[in-house]
């Protein structure tokens, strides 16, 4: 009962940990929405309609599931997920794969019942174990984005040199699209295909930054479009946000440094309490029992817990400073 107890609590502090940074990831993209319709406002401009001129993974009317997860919401975000990453899923296939996960984690769940009993058991391993999926996509996501950022630098100067030998914007847009490698190749031919195929410029880019959604894409598609309205030497421009973006990547890589013994404090500080309870259980089991049985000491365990999560939400929050 008391190794129950104490693997139940591990497992709530897992699963608020995570639902701490989902909430946390919420707030932060519904607080940009919000000051990006401020600024939409602000310019009386009207947002254009998007005419997505290639091939959609789900073109077809929702019907049936795909209804159900488009009310829930769920659908869109699904689905942007999932193109950032590079896949050719769909959301009510990434939600299949979720379902069928789940599958072990009730077994696994029954069957040991560690969690106070079996239904409590089978339901927490089942949802971490349908989380697994998700995971996966978001961890691919993350990896190709990181691998965009790498390249863009590189694809504004081949940009920059293009168009100083005299070619024309959209020509300069296929032949990098050609010449550079995956993935930052396949977003600037779906970009030239768009454009070629008679979608606006501007509908294009904006296009684009939505399948890349980095800060670096956005700056290259307001210069571009700034140089359409107001005229200038777009290779000059382009050359110039080059290399602000590699200073900015020196700076980022200066200031992960000098937070390395920040992250380091706070995953010392989160594992140090479990360490700790399972050294203690292993020299002494008897030693916390008597905590984990007195209602009080379940009390305090629960509020260690609380705790726990929220010093490593603030310690995560100053450590994070975003270049």
């Amino acid at each position: 009962m008391f190794i129950a107890a104490i693997v139940s609590g591990i497992v709530i502090f897992l699963l608020a940990m995570v639902a701490a940074s989902a909430g946390w990831k919420f707030y932060d993209a519904r607080r940009k929405k919000q000051v990006a319709d401020m600024l939409q406002t602000a310019s009386g401009e009207n947002v254009a309609p998007i005419a997505n001129l290639l091939k959609d993974i789900d073109p077809d009317a929702p019907t049936g599931l795909k209804l159900l997860l488009s009310k829930l919401q769920f659908s869109r975000h699904a689905q942007e997920q999932i193109q950032q990453a590079g896949l050719n899923w769909s959301a009510s296939r990434l939600l299949i794969a979720m379902g069928l996960a789940m599958i072990p984690g009730l077994g696994i769940g029954a069957w040991t019942k560690i969690l106070l009993n079996g239904t409590t058991s089978a339901i927490v391993f089942a949802i971490i174990t349908g989380m697994i999926p998700y995971m996966i996509v978001r961890h691919k996501r993350t990896v190709r984005l990181n691998k965009l950022e790498e390249q863009f630098p590189d694809a504004l100067d081949f940009l920059a040199r293009s168009m100083r030998a005299g070619h024309a914007f959209s020509i300069s847009l296929e032949m990098i699209g050609e010449e550079m490698a995956d993935p930052l190749g396949q977003e600037f031919r779906a970009l030239f295909n768009e454009q070629n195929l008679g979608a606006p410029l501007d509908i294009a880019l904006r296009n684009f930054t939505q399948r890349v959604p980095l800060l670096d894409v956005r700056f290259f598609a307001s210069s571009v479009m700034l140089q359409k309205q107001t005229g200038g030497n777009l290779s000059e421009i382009l050359s110039r946000l080059a290399y602000v973006i590699r200073e900015r990547f020196r700076l980022k890589g200066q200031v992960k440094a000098a937070s390395a013994h920040g992250r380091l404090t706070a995953t010392i500080l989160a594992l140090l309490p479990i360490a700790t309870m399972i050294g203690l259980l292993m020299v002494a089991p008897g030693y916390l029992q008597s905590m984990a049985a007195d209602s009080d000491g379940k009390w305090m365990i629960g509020g260690a817990i609380f705790a726990q999560i929220l010093g490593n939400f603030f310690i995560k929050k100053i450590i994070n400073i975003k270049v």
